[in-house]
């Protein structure tokens, strides 16, 4: 499970003219699954997202956790995370997850979020053509990949 956090200070997600869902202070999570994603990999990365201190205390030092300033957060579904760039210009998909897999282990990944930090999450729709627009607040961007634990 790959996953690009985004500390936004706003953000909304809109499906054909409709916004979905937005909030203000809190992180944008752009989620890829792979097949090989389970329920292990949503438990690791929503207790480190959530846990993350990539937002400022009084000192203006990164400090605190999305958990500690009650932030909001909005994940949107993006299997483009799992290109494959090795040969050629036109990236490869293989890796990404179908959307039997893929769309249960989201759900899951966005109840678990809402579970941890005691709140609705917003979300895009899985394989719908989102515009997703935001002020990146920093700018802060952090990739995180649950296969890679290091």
């Amino acid at each position: 499970m790959r996953s690009v956090i985004q500390r936004v200070s706003e953000a909304a997600v809109t499906i054909n003219g409709t916004k979905v869902s937005e909030i203000n202070s809190g992180l944008l999570i752009l989620l890829g699954i792979e097949e090989a994603d389970d329920n292990n990999d949503i438990e690791w990365l929503t207790k480190k997202i959530i846990n993350l201190r990539i937002f400022n205390d009084e000192n203006g030092v990164m400090n605190k956790s999305l958990i500690d300033v009650n932030g909001n957060a909005i994940v949107v579904s993006q299997f483009t995370l799992h290109a494959s760039t090795k040969k050629g210009n036109r990236p490869s998909y293989i890796y990404a997850a179908k959307p039997e897999t893929a769309i249960p282990l989201y759900e899951q990944f966005i109840a678990q979020m809402e579970l941890q930090l005691n709140k609705k999450v917003g979300a895009g729709q899985f394989g719908a053509d989102m515009k997703v627009a935001l002020i990146n607040d920093g700018p802060v961007t952090i990739i995180i990949d649950s296969k890679n634990r290091d």
